[in-house]
This record gives structure tokens, C-alpha cells and sequence, in this order.
């Protein structure tokens, strides 16, 4: 028998056991419920949670706050002035830029002139989802189609007036294939009532290719089984797309058609080349470029480019109250 314990003894301590001791658990890992071990997690500090993201968006953020927003501001704040664009002084005036911009009446007849682009985007819409849809199938020569389709949207803008001034001058290209099925030349730009039918179509020849591509990444990523179960059902080409490729591609073409509206309201490369507004086929951000430049207008040219962008934005909040997009299950 042991002699007991006095006071102010020390015990001697026993060695710990090994790590790989049997039923020794490592440092740093716990237990887990079926048995053995596993590595303990390691705690994140709550700062590296919310500060790492916008470490990745710092850039293109600070691009879209100098490159876009600033110089929405001081559109805005120059639309309030009769600044010159060109003296260092401005004065404020208030709200008379938008009071003689809208009591002008070449404002609204501008309007009329993006009715013919609007119209045009409409049979480019309708083109690009046709071809679209037949190059989707199995079509022979379709990659050879896809590129002559979408070349005429990798041309320059300023390259396509040109060449459409050629097309469309008296005894040009266009009145020489028109000739052969006896029909007589016609001045394309030159009369006012064509000019605006001939710009809008040189504009769907354009960005018809653009919308062909949107919509056929669109219908390519469909799930092949809806195609697979509407051929079991017996559905033709056009039962197929009307119940599977146009609700798939729902929200394309909504898309597209928002790009359309704004678009035919800011058309101004086509006719600004081709015609410089003359003959009846001025649009609004023509007008808008002549009076800052040509009558050195800057504040009333402001005005008028805030008024393009209110209406582009009620436009697109219109078309989205109206038809909401809806979120389209594919399975």
C-alpha cells in the first residue's frame, strides 16, 4: 500500500499518448458520427465574405460610373443652361429649353420618321426568327448560311452608306435589276416619300443578323427531349415552334424587341451618311446633333437628348408592365 499524499507534493505527470495512439483523436479534428475523423473547418472572417466580391467589381463599376452615369449628369445639368458648348460661362434658365423644345414642330415630326425604323424592325425581327428556326434544323450549307447572314453586321456603318449610296443612286445598282422587270427608275433618297422605305431597309439588312444570332443561341440551347417527345406526338415543323421554340425563347424576343423600339428611336448612323437628314428623313438624335454642333445649342441639344432618354425609359417600362417576362421552366 502506497503512503498517502502530504501537502505540497507534486504529482508527476503522466505522458500524453501518441497521436496515432489507439483511440487517441489527432489535433485539429473532430469526430464524426459513423466514426474516424475529419478536418475541423476553418472560420472565415466576416469581412472577407462581402468585401471579396466588389474587389472583383471595383473595375467595371468604376468604368460604368465614369463612362455612363457622369456624363448623364451633366447632360442634365446642361439642360437647364443656354451654355454655347463653347464659352466657359453658362447660365441657368430653368426649364425654357424643354418649354421651346417641345412647342417646336419638327420635334414631333421626327417621330414620324422613327415609325418607318420601328416598322423595319418589325420585319427584322420576323426575318431573323424565321431563318433563325430553319437554320436550327438540320439544313444543308446552314453554317455557310449563318455567316452571309451575320457578315452584314460585322461591316462599318460608314462602309454600308457608301455602299448603299451606289445601290441607290439614279441608274445604280438598284434601278438596273429593277429595269430588267420593266419597272422605271425612281429617285430613292432623293424623293421624300421613298427615303425613309429605302434608310429602313438598308437598316434590316444590317441587324437582321444580330437577331438571327440572339435567337438561334437561343433555340440551340432548348433541351433535344421537348423535340424528341413533340416528333412521338406527330408535330410538324410549325406545331413545333409554335409550342416549343417560342415559349423557350420568350425572353429573347422580348429582348429584342425593347432593342428594337429604343433603337428606331436613336437611329443616326444610316441616315446621317446616306442622306444628313435632308429630304424628310431627319431623325431626333440628327436633330439633336445639329443643334449642338451646327447651331451651337448645347443646352437646348441637352434638353433634347434628356427627352429621348425619358422616353426610351417609359417605353421600356411600358413594354415590361404590359408583357412581364415570365420565367420559362425547360425540362
Amino acid at each position: 500500500m502506497s503512503a498517502p499524499q502530504t501537502a505540497g507534493t507534486r504529482v508527476p505527470a503522466l505522458p500524453s499518448p501518441p497521436d496515432d495512439a489507439p483511440g487517441r483523436r489527432p489535433r485539429g479534428r473532430r469526430a464524426r458520427p459513423g466514426g474516424g475523423t475529419e478536418p475541423r473547418p476553418r472560420r472565415r472572417t466576416r469581412r472577407s465574405r462581402w468585401f471579396t466580391p466588389w474587389l472583383y467589381l471595383l473595375a467595371p463599376l468604376t468604368l460604368l460610373v465614369v463612362f455612363t452615369y457622369l456624363p448623364v449628369a451633366d447632360m442634365i445639368s446642361y439642360s437647364f443652361t443656354d451654355w454655347d458648348g463653347i464659352s466657359p460661362t453658362r447660365n441657368f434658365v430653368g426649364l425654357d429649353n424643354y418649354t421651346d423644345l417641345f412647342t417646336r414642330p419638327q420635334l414631333f415630326q421626327v417621330f414620324w420618321v422613327s415609325l418607318f425604323y420601328l416598322a423595319g424592325s418589325v420585319v427584322q425581327i420576323a426575318a431573323a426568327l424565321y431563318f433563325a428556326t430553319i437554320l436550327s434544323f438540320n439544313t444543308r450549307l446552314r453554317n455557310l448560311f449563318k455567316g452571309i447572314l451575320f457578315f452584314p453586321y460585322l461591316i462599318n456603318g460608314v462602309a454600308i452608306g457608301f455602299v448603299f449610296l451606289y445601290f441607290f443612286q439614279p441608274g445604280g445598282t438598284l434601278d438596273s435589276i429593277l429595269k430588267a422587270f420593266g419597272v422605271g427608275p425612281h429617285l430613292w433618297l432623293g424623293d421624300p416619300h421613298l427615303v425613309n422605305t429605302s434608310l429602313a431597309g438598308v437598316s434590316v439588312w444590317r441587324f437582321m443578323g444580330l437577331n438571327m444570332v440572339l435567337f438561334l443561341g437561343a433555340i440551340q440551347s432548348i433541351p433535344p427531349q421537348l423535340y424528341e417527345a413533340a416528333a412521338l406526338d406527330g408535330a410538324s415543323r410549325w406545331q413545333q415552334f409554335r409550342y416549343v421554340i417560342a415559349p423557350s425563347i420568350r425572353p429573347i424576343i422580348s429582348l429584342s424587341v425593347i432593342l428594337a423600339i429604343s433603337g428606331s428611336l436613336s437611329v443616326f448612323e444610316i441616315p446621317f451618311i446616306m442622306t444628313g437628314g435632308s429630304n424628310n428623313s431627319e431623325t431626333f438624335v440628327i436633330q439633336t446633333i445639329k443643334l449642338a454642333f451646327n447651331f451651337n445649342k448645347t443646352g437646348l441639344a441637352s434638353a433634347a437628348a434628356v427627352v429621348l432618354l425619358a422616353i426610351v425609359l417609359l417605353v421600356t417600362w411600358l413594354q415590361r408592365l404590359l408583357f412581364p417576362d415570365e420565367r420559362v421552366e425547360q425540362s
